[in-house]
């Protein structure tokens, strides 16, 4: 992949700057992005995220990792707390 196709596909990215209520920087590369959160988040949080940025359907994903609904939701807020933390906002940005 070139720099072009880099720059055109960032569903993670995006996904992120839905979650994050306040952005002062821009955020980092989806590579960059990708390896910060693979480091900060849980494995789960992680791939649920995943799953949001790239449209993919939920309910096989939560089969797979045995959440419930009440555990997913409660997996899902903690998640969009967690990006919102200016720590990791600091890490996540240019």
């Amino acid at each position: 992949m070139n720099n072009e196709e880099l720059d055109l596909e960032t569903p993670l990215r995006d996904e992120v700057e839905r979650h994050i209520r306040k952005l002062i920087k821009p955020l980092k590369d989806e590579e960059e992005l990708r390896a910060v959160l693979k480091v900060k988040l849980t494995k789960k949080e992680f791939k649920v995220l995943n799953c949001w940025a790239n449209g993919e359907e939920l309910k096989p994903l939560l089969e797979k990792l045995s959440l419930d609904e009440k555990r997913y939701k409660e997996l899902s807020s903690k998640l969009i707390k967690k990006l919102n933390q200016e720590k990791l906002k600091q890490e996540m940005m240019v």
